[in-house]
């Protein structure tokens, strides 16, 4: 059996490397997690921000500063320090909003990107006593720790209707002028839920659903997921289609539905409606100014 922590890739020390850190930081985020005295801002963009956000971020920078001085860090609350071709994307709590209300589906989210091209990924959900995680050629796993742990594979779906989608917001699509190519999509595949954040992408991994899409997200929200669909023999990419989590959107299925899903999303050009749209969705989701994240 391949090693659940690292299997055959070139980049298994940083994989294991990926969850020590994690498990330097899962506590800090359940000792905060429901605490009545947590602190919350609003950033410009008017998603939230909390304490514990900001102190998992320094101490995940800590350790890298450490262990890795010659690797770049970019990340969301202190963006991008460092010059290294290798960069380590962190993303302290993907799901703050979920995190703030008591909703145990949040995540730590580690990446290692070489170059242009995303080689690690680690999803760590401690409130939900797992981990997803990837290194490039080394396959995808998930489990509550590296001695339980199974090997992720995505669905062999193939039929629109039979197809399983999950997303995050009504609104982000509406608000980009996107509501009608979305609603398209909605209308062909056979089952939608809104499951959301990091929480889509592992399920596409997992082969529990078979797509997962959202118009607009960073770099630090899909790193790490990017990786592990790839691994786990699924497809991500942007909206017009480029591989990868840099395109500023995304779009993850088990592979074989991915050009048919591309193609119900791409606008249509001659279809001047879309304003009309946004602005009769706007409300499904006002604080989502700049991405559907949190």
């Amino acid at each position: 059996m391949v090693d659940p922590a690292a299997g055959p890739s070139r980049y298994a020390e940083d994989l294991r490397l990926a969850h020590v850190l994690a498990d330097g930081v899962d506590s800090m985020a359940l000792e905060r997690f429901r605490a009545q005295d947590l602190t919350v801002w609003n950033k410009a963009d008017l998603t939230p921000v909390t304490d514990v956000d900001r102190t998992i971020e320094d101490a995940l920078r800590s350790t890298l500063s450490r262990v890795r001085p010659r690797d770049a860090v970019l990340g969301e609350e202190s963006g991008e320090t460092g010059h290294g071709s290798r960069r380590w994307v962190i993303d302290p709590i993907d799901g703050t909003k979920n995190f703030v209300r008591g909703v145990p589906v949040w995540a730590v989210l580690i990446a290692l990107m070489d170059g242009e091209d995303a080689v690690v990924g680690l999803v760590a959900a401690p409130a939900l006593q797992r981990r997803w995680w990837a290194a490039k050629g080394g396959g995808a796993w998930t489990g509550r720790s590296l001695s339980a742990a199974v090997r992720c594979q995505v669905s062999s779906v193939w039929s629109m209707r039979d197809a399983f989608l999950s997303y995050s917001s009504l609104g982000g699509w509406a608000e980009r002028y996107r509501l009608e190519d979305f609603l398209r999509l909605t209308r062909e595949v056979g089952r939608t839920r809104a499951f959301g954040d990091f929480w889509s992408y592992m399920l596409v991994a997992q082969g529990a659903v078979d797509i997962a899409c959202e118009p607009q997200v960073s770099l630090w929200d899909l790193a790490a997921p990017s990786v592990i669909v790839a691994e786990a023999g699924g497809r991500f990419t942007d909206l017009s289609g480029v591989n990868g989590p840099a395109g500023g959107s995304a779009v993850a299925t088990n592979g074989l539905l991915h050009d048919d899903v591309l193609e119900l999303l791409s606008r249509d050009q001659s279809d001047d409606d879309g304003a009309g749209t946004a602005e009769s969705a706007g409300d499904a989701d006002a604080d989502s100014q700049t991405t559907e994240r949190d």
